[in-house]
């Protein structure tokens, strides 16, 4: 009788403990979010390479390694609230590199996108080449495992997801439940959390969170974009699949770019 209340009280004291636990951890559910995008450039060069380019690319490629960073580093920020999100880059760009062999569709993407989480909606500024489009459509539907692995990224303890996105490109995610958002860089969301960390390792790029700073977000901080030709998902598919018709198999890794 003894031991059964002994294990009765201990029991209390767990379920008590962790009730008071949950109650005294703070949720984030406004603020802003400084993220860092890392391209490995060696990487991405290297795949260009092939039989019919590889007497002078070769040669480039080691040119290239001698006078540049593996990596090329951008920064971005994402403004949040309960229900909305802008995820948008700096007004001034890093100083890059002008070697012809750094530029990259997916290592120099810049989306500006805004989400409506209670809508489920987006709108997203797209620069493709020469020019601009504005996409507004439902947000990307994305099928998440989520997984026990955890790691630490801005001082947040974070949970990894994984999902496959068209068709082809495999996405690890890593969110916190302390910010109690469904958002995330570029067009990533749908976790019961923020993603702070994401990864996109067939591709050879992360974008990773490296400051979280709580406060208030005011509306016009959320505003939609609203320069470009207007379209939605299934018009800018037409559109590239249209441009890039003639260009046989540099064309896949180049839409797939275009189409995050």
């Amino acid at each position: 009788m003894k031991t059964t209340l002994k294990y009765i009280v201990l029991f209390a004291v767990i379920f008590i403990s962790n009730d008071l636990f949950a109650q005294n951890i703070h949720f984030i559910k406004n603020g802003v979010i400084e993220f860092e995008k890392r391209s490995n450039m060696y990487a991405l060069i290297k795949k260009r390479i092939n039989k019919d380019n590889e007497t002078y690319m070769n040669q480039a490629f080691e040119q290239y390694k001698k006078n540049n960073p593996q990596f090329k580093v951008a920064k971005s920020t994402l403004n949040f609230t309960s229900d909305k999100s802008l995820y948008k880059w700096p007004t001034v760009e890093e100083t890059m590199n002008n070697n012809w062999l750094s530029s990259d569709v997916l290592a120099d993407l810049k989306n500006t996108i805004a989400t409506n989480f209670n809508q489920q909606t987006s709108a997203t500024q797209k620069s493709v080449y020469e020019d601009t489009y504005l996409v507004k459509d439902s947000v990307r539907k994305i099928n998440w495992k989520i997984t026990d692995e955890t790691r630490e990224i801005a001082g947040y303890e974070c949970r990894r997801a994984n999902a496959i996105i068209m068709d082809s490109v495999y996405v690890v995610a890593y969110y916190s439940n302390q910010i109690a958002v469904s958002g995330g860089p570029e067009s990533f969301t749908g976790l019961p959390g923020m993603i702070l960390g994401l990864a996109l390792p067939h591709e050879n790029v992360t974008w990773f969170a490296t400051k979280v700073t709580e406060v208030a977000v005011p509306e016009k901080d959320l505003a939609p974009p609203t320069k470009g030709k207007p379209t939605d998902n299934k018009g800018l598919k037409a559109i590239l699949l249209g441009a890039m018709k003639n260009w046989g198999e540099y064309a896949h890794p180049i839409y797939k770019a275009f189409s995050l």
